[in-house]
């Protein structure tokens, strides 16, 4: 069984973007019910397929599976619209992984950072461009941010 434990934060400034190079993704979900979400997304020129459980929380079950690319195009073709796209760098800091992601299209502006921990009341040291936590907020969930796009919030 896969969990996955993580926090996420706003990210303040754009200091971050000297500290890593980005990666394009895109991903869209098969289905984006809370108790069930369904996600296909490319990563650069790698693809998966992920399937998560209802977040209790900052943990929820998570397993994800590598896909040829041709298919995972076409399940993107399948998926509600529109499709997530955003920048992902990977910066190390503090003994973790933050993975920074900035928005494109309907959700251009929003830009949020991601820790996984090992445990839910793990301590950690926060860069100095992370902002205020958004980890229990669902409006920041990527397969909330179909139906309710940053730039209409």
């Amino acid at each position: 069984m896969g969990k996955e434990i993580e926090r996420k934060y706003l990210v303040n400034g754009e200091a971050w973007k000297e500290l890593g190079e980005g990666v394009l993704y895109r991903q869209g979900y098969l289905n984006s019910r809370k108790e069930r979400v369904v996600r296909a997304r490319t990563m650069g020129p790698k693809a998966a397929l992920t399937i998560k459980g209802i977040t209790v929380g900052a943990t929820r079950l998570e397993f994800e599976y590598d896909i040829p690319m041709d298919d995972c195009n076409q399940l993107l073709d399948l998926c509600e619209q529109p499709i997530i796209e955003k920048t992902r760098y990977k910066i190390p800091f503090g003994g973790l992984i933050w993975e920074v992601d900035e928005f494109h299209g309907v959700n251009d502006g929003l830009v949020v950072a991601e820790c996984e921990l090992e445990s839910e009341d793990q301590s950690i040291d926060k860069p100095e461009w992370i902002g205020d936590e958004v980890t229990g907020d669902p409006r920041y969930f990527n397969s909330n941010l179909i139906a309710n796009p940053f730039t209409a919030w």
